[in-house]
């Protein structure tokens, strides 16, 4: 009896582990499944997820063709340089001209002539530079520190201008290029249509979008370079006005140092 009990106990046993190894198994298998389940539909929501700005715009750049599409970049390229550099140029210029009219007012009152011309030499930018040649100047008169400062005020203009023609020249062919893309384009869609001889939509669809995508980008690079424009033309707008100022400024210290 006892032998039967051991063996029907270790029965029991058996069965027992084996139900809940069995159990395990079962529940493995679901969480792997659901996990791949998951994951699949991940991978389907990311392939309908609609693309990024710059891929499209990437995707749409290579349809637009290699010949007046490189053109229009070009353009983009060559006119961001000039604004960046124009840019760059221009905020290095920038001088506080409150500062250095009242450091120049109290050099001539303290050390005169010499003293202010010194502190012009350690300020950059073109308002010190048109003080100095004023001041340099001033021992032979008024009226030619005054010649002298409206001279040297045309020589900084010209150089706070430098480039920028070629920034306007991009702005202007952009388009152009970009429509004369679209012209072209037109024109094969055109020859197909007369070669054939139907007028199919799906015929001359590809021609027809290859050539309004040339138009597309020739107006972005003249919106994005356009706006880079506007803002050289305030900034040395800005510089000028200073400058103008300060050199009015300039005479009338002159004058009351003469007296």
């Amino acid at each position: 009896m006892k032998k039967l009990f051991s063996i029907l106990a270790m029965a029991g046993l058996f069965v027992l582990s084996t139900n809940t190894v069995s159990a395990k198994t079962s529940a493995l298998v679901s969480t792997l499944s659901s996990t791949v389940t998951t994951a699949a539909v991940m991978l389907q929501e990311e392939a309908a997820a609609p693309q990024g700005f710059q891929q499209v715009l990437k995707e749409q750049f290579i349809k637009g063709g290699a010949g007046f599409m490189g053109i229009v970049l070009l353009c983009l390229i060559l006119g961001l340089a000039v604004a960046i550099e124009r840019i760059i140029y221009l905020n290095l210029a920038t001088t506080n001209t409150s500062k250095l009219k009242q450091q120049v007012e109290d050099a001539l009152a303290s050390g005169g002539v010499e003293a202010a011309k010194e502190v012009c030499r350690n300020t950059k930018g073109p308002v010190a530079s048109i003080f100095y040649q004023g001041l340099d100047r001033a021992g032979e008169g008024v009226e030619s520190a005054e010649k002298a400062v409206v001279a040297y005020g045309g020589v900084q203009m010209g150089q706070l201008e430098k480039n920028v023609s070629w920034l306007s020249l991009f702005i202007a062919i952009a388009p152009m290029l970009g429509f004369m893309g679209t012209v072209i384009g037109m024109i094969a869609a055109f020859e197909k249509i007369s070669a054939v001889g139907n007028l199919s939509a799906s015929l001359i669809a590809g021609d027809i979008q290859v050539a309004l995508l040339t138009t597309v980008f020739g107006l972005i690079t003249a919106i994005i370079l356009q706006i880079f424009y506007n803002y050289i033309i305030a900034k040395i707008d800005s510089i000028v006005n200073d400058m103008e100022d300060s050199s009015i400024s300039l005479i009338d210290m002159l004058v009351d140092h003469k007296k």
